[in-house]
């Protein structure tokens, strides 16, 4: 699949001088990527980012430098359908699941 369009990220501004690294996600790890593996998270909505970095609390926000992406890739996987997720042999619960408890646990994440 070809995805082309605007995504959105809020960065945290102790990683605005290189907001492109991913190095903030390879430090700690985070849904879909193991410590040691750097990782760009972007959303497809503004909304969606927000939710997101508020990790679906309400709660005030932590300062963020949000930024806009023109973004232009090929050979992506559509998780969100069901065919795409057969193809990869990725089960819809482990998208879901919760990751942070799980690595806080000494567990690797079904996600990863």
């Amino acid at each position: 699949m070809k995805f082309e369009g605007t995504a959105y990220r809020a960065h945290d501004p102790t990683w605005a001088f290189k907001p492109l690294s991913g190095e903030g996600a390879e430090l700690k790890g985070g849904r879909f990527n193991p410590v040691g593996t750097p990782a760009l998270y972007l959303a497809l909505s503004q909304e969606g980012m927000f939710l997101e970095m508020s990790h679906g609390f309400a709660h005030r926000f932590e300062p963020l430098t949000v930024c806009s992406y023109e973004v232009n890739v090929e050979d992506i996987v559509d998780l969100r359908t069901e065919a795409d997720r057969q193809r990869e042999n990725i089960e819809l619960a482990a998208l879901d699941c919760a990751w942070k408890l799980e690595q806080s646990n000494g567990r690797e994440p079904p996600s990863w």
